[in-house]
């Protein structure tokens, strides 16, 4: 099967959406944001062996392929338009193309973006996305927006991604933790975008960020960017049935370092609370208010005996000593 035949049988679908003009077929595709909306776009790279293990299930990888680059929109409180893709192939392996593309297109299909354009190579195996989507310029969740006095809101819960990749790993104490296996794998291969919650927080929230990295270290993002400090109460935190068994060291590895969550952390003021919570439950979405944003800079954990514990608002770095691949 050769590059084109491999386009049109798994990529190629003749289909476009109200936001774009031209697809897959010629040099570019042509995209029609509605009028007087800003363009939010963003890419995201996954590699065989750094970001997903090599006998990962195609239709997962697929569907997790595009799913982290829709939370990125999510996190602007954007809409699709459509996306991009550029693979790159050990081999052509139709079996291997058919479920990937699968749980690509169902993805997709749920969420009005469709594929309109990439490149296809021979190569290591490596999976480069671009997602384009739309939202009024005074209405985007930028991460420099957090105002003191904000509550701090999390959607969903953390930790169920990172306590499947350490069982994955086999780390002693995530393999003789008990707890729903199957659903934490799911989480960590098939993360929920959470594109109808940002849609309704955009022009209700202050700031937003999907948490791919750990809650601290993207939490650290907002605070930078926005020259503020948060406090999180330990206490608000939501914890997973399948982490309750964890020890507390472990448990809080999980909640506030996991990362591969695709959760939105956003900040919002105390006026809005009935606001976001009606959003939320427009939205289908859960979600929690972990804290509030400060003045003082730095980020805090306020533990059961109400005295503050600094944390470190370090986020993933993959240059980084010791910032080992999945595998």
């Amino acid at each position: 099967m050769g590059e084109f035949e491999l386009i049109r049988r798994h990529f190629a679908r003749g289909q476009t959406g109200p936001g774009v003009a031209l697809g897959i077929g010629d040099d570019c595709a042509l995209l029609r944001p509605s009028p007087g909306l800003q363009l939010a776009v963003s890419s995201d790279m996954l590699v065989e062996g750094r970001h997903f293990f090599p006998d990962v299930d195609p239709a997962a990888l697929g569907h997790k392929s595009l799913a982290v680059n829709l939370s990125d929109l999510a996190a602007m409180g954007a809409r699709p338009l459509g996306f991009t893709l550029a693979l790159s192939l050990p081999a052509a392996n139709d079996a291997w193309l058919k479920a990937f593309a699968d749980g690509l297109h169902a993805l997709a299909d749920a969420h009005a973006c469709p594929l309109v354009g990439g490149d296809t190579t021979r190569g290591p195996l490596n999976i480069c996305i671009t997602v384009f989507g739309e939202v009024a310029p005074d209405r985007a969740l930028r991460r420099d927006a957090a105002k003191a006095g904000d509550d701090l809101w999390l959607s969903g819960c953390t930790g169920e991604a990172r306590l499947a990749l350490e069982r994955l790993r086999g780390t002693d104490w995530a393999t003789a933790a008990t707890g729903d296996e199957a659903l934490c794998r799911q989480r960590l291969e098939r993360p929920t975008p959470r594109l109808a919650l940002g849609m309704a927080l955009a022009g209700l929230a202050h700031a937003a960020i999907d948490l791919s990295d750990g809650l601290a270290g993207d939490l650290g993002h907002i605070l930078a960017a926005s020259g503020v400090g948060a406090e999180i109460d330990r206490a608000a935190l939501p914890v997973a049935p399948a982490l309750q068994a964890l020890s507390e060291t472990h448990r809080l590895e999980c909640l506030l370092q996991g990362g591969d969550d695709y959760e939105l952390l956003f900040t919002a003021p105390q006026d809005v609370r009935q606001a976001v919570l009606a959003a939320a439950e427009t939205s289908g979405t859960p979600v929690h208010r972990i804290g509030r944003i400060t003045a003082d800079r730095g980020l805090r954990l306020l533990g059961a005996d109400g005295l503050p514990k600094d944390l470190r608002a370090r986020s993933w770095d993959h240059f980084a000593p010791g910032s080992d691949p999945v595998s």
